[in-house]
């Protein structure tokens, strides 16, 4: 008997490049055997070059999508990508606190990383106040961290300050990445028995102009992860492996910030099932 996998709904935004955004998420969640489903926020002319334009959705499209999804299907897990606007987050923040799926992450996207807004001002004001409360982890870099709580948040003693200062704001778990830190460090922020705790994850950073959409694929793999029934701490762990193995299998595409490659582990299953079919081996007896 086959077993089901987890649904996983992805809220977001739609870049044509495919680097970031629903389609980026489609694939990370499809290489986490879970079944994709997308919700897009808002259209992009975008390319590996940067931001040209943003186009948001109808809220209402927005709301009908999600009921829509919800009355059909079990989501098990929800990640919030790029948001919009006030009305958008408004919606989405709706459907969740109906809706109440077992698990959601939250990457509180407000700029691309070529510097265009994502998310306007009175939809930043709207996350802090209902979407981190709702969130069962919230997912900033190091910019997003600051813009959310006030602070500087350049080093690993920023980003314990900015991940307490998030929990006083309703955020049950936090995971602050640095991966543009020379060393690149995560900082783990959860609920335990015995209150909060925290856990840092450290590894090399990667010289690579593969980085598009990196916050992207961590935040989805987190979900769907949890999706599968692991801690958080196991989660994160695996997520960030992820990330740093579909940087270094990337291929160099586009003239700007490339994208990873988040099915890179179909070209090891590939080359397996080469061997396997090969003539000479398969059907060769001593």
């Amino acid at each position: 008997m086959v077993l089901k996998p987890p649904v996983v709904l992805t809220i977001a935004g739609f870049d044509p490049s495919s680097g970031a955004g629903v389609t980026a998420d489609i694939k990370t969640i499809a290489a986490h055997d879970c079944y994709g489903v997308c919700c897009i926020t808002a259209l992009t002319v975008q390319s590996t070059q940067g931001v040209r334009r943003v186009q948001g959705v109808d809220p209402t499209i927005i709301r009908e999508t999600l009921q829509e999804l919800a009355s059909d299907l079990e989501i098990e897990a929800v990640h919030l990508g790029m948001l919009g606007n006030e009305a958008v987050v408004k919606a989405v923040s709706d459907f969740l606190a109906e809706s109440k799926p077992p698990h959601v992450v939250l990457d509180p996207i407000l700029k691309s990383s070529s510097g265009a807004d994502l998310l306007d001002a009175a939809g930043t004001r709207l996350m802090t106040e209902k979407l981190i409360p709702l969130a069962e982890v919230v997912t900033p870099n190091l910019d997003e961290a600051g813009a959310l709580t006030g602070l500087v948040v350049t080093n690993l003693d920023g980003m314990r300050e900015a991940a307490a200062r998030l929990h006083s704001m309703g955020a049950a778990n936090v995971v602050v990445t640095g991966g543009h830190l020379d060393k690149a460090i995560d900082l783990l922020s959860f609920s335990a028995n015995r209150g909060t705790e925290q856990e840092v994850f450290k590894a090399d950073r990667q010289r690579s102009n593969s980085t598009h959409g990196t916050g992207c694929a961590f935040a989805t793999a987190l979900a769907c992860h949890l999706a599968h029934g692991r801690s958080l701490p196991e989660a994160v762990l695996l997520s960030k492996a992820y990330v740093a193995a579909a940087i270094t299998n990337a291929h160099p595409l586009g003239h700007g910030v490339g994208p990873l490659h988040h099915l890179y582990r179909m070209n090891v299953q590939r080359r397996r099932s080469a061997v396997v079919a090969d003539p000479e081996h398969a059907h060769s007896r001593d």
